[in-house]
């Protein structure tokens, strides 16, 4: 039922209308969690309230701490496959930057940290609040404003959830030649735990390996939403190697996006 009024919701163009209605809920419901934490955490440089929602939610101690355990993660993933000093990093599609801004913390300072995003409010922002990272926008489409093979490690998270088939094929390609020969590509994406949200002729069509896309709202934004069938991440692959594949599952109600682990061939 709830794939089906969002469809309804989705066709009738106010997918993006519903959504900025719900931040304004949201926005309400959590304001004393959120004057706390700014009161309890007054030096953390916290994103105005509408590029976090647009990017993550409005927990702000989910947003900062919870975000410091997402690089943690991503850490334990990039010690398996590369040596952690002296490389370059590129969060693609950073967004307001809650992964990066702890990489950068985290890390031997002897790494490069990069962030580059389509949003340049974001971009803008991250400039003048986060140190020790070189943010730059870049468009819809690629390229990105970067040389080939300048990056040791790029990882993505929950970015191509959010653009069309044929944004797959030509950000793919842009990713694999700004990575060096031997790089590691690490996505998110919207694997089978999430068939529960597709319509019964979405999860037919997912099962037989097509990509799924809910648009009729502006591509990249949060309410555009691709969900990417295991044979079909193969195939955009292609001659890369794939590391790892970790299927996520639902936890505690909520599902868990696959990662997907590449190595440039």
């Amino acid at each position: 039922m709830k794939s089906t009024l969002s469809n309804f919701i989705r066709n009738l163009g106010l997918i993006k209308f519903v959504d900025k209605l719900n931040f304004y809920i949201v926005l309400f419901k959590t304001r004393k969690q959120r004057n706390e934490f700014k009161k309890s955490h007054p030096d953390v440089a916290l994103p105005p309230p509408f590029y976090m929602y647009e990017t993550f939610g409005l927990n702000y101690e989910s947003f900062y701490n919870k975000s410091e355990s997402t690089a943690k993660w991503l850490i334990s993933y990039f010690q398996k496959y590369s040596d952690l000093k002296n490389i370059k990093i590129l969060d693609w599609g950073c967004g307001p930057g809650r992964v990066i801004r702890h990489l950068s913390v985290i890390m031997d300072p002897s790494c490069e940290f990069h962030g580059s995003d389509y949003n340049k409010k974001y971009i803008d922002w991250c400039s003048k609040n986060i140190i020790n990272v070189t943010f730059k926008t870049n468009q819809l489409i690629p390229p990105l404003n970067y040389e080939e093979n300048t990056f040791d490690i790029i990882y993505g998270i929950s970015i191509f959830t959010h653009l069309s088939e044929e944004m797959h094929h030509a950000w793919f390609c842009e990713l694999m030649r700004v990575l060096k020969h031997g790089g590691i590509l690490i996505l998110t994406l919207h694997g089978d735990a999430f068939k529960e949200k597709l319509t019964k002729s979405e999860r037919d069509d997912f099962e037989k390996g097509k990509l799924i896309v809910k648009s009729n709202t502006k591509e990249g934004h949060r309410t555009y939403t691709a969900f990417q069938p295991t044979s079909f991440v193969e195939k955009l692959v292609a001659n890369n190697k794939i590391l790892e594949h970790v299927c996520g599952s639902t936890k505690n109600g909520k599902i868990e996006q696959d990662l997907w682990v590449i190595k440039k061939s």
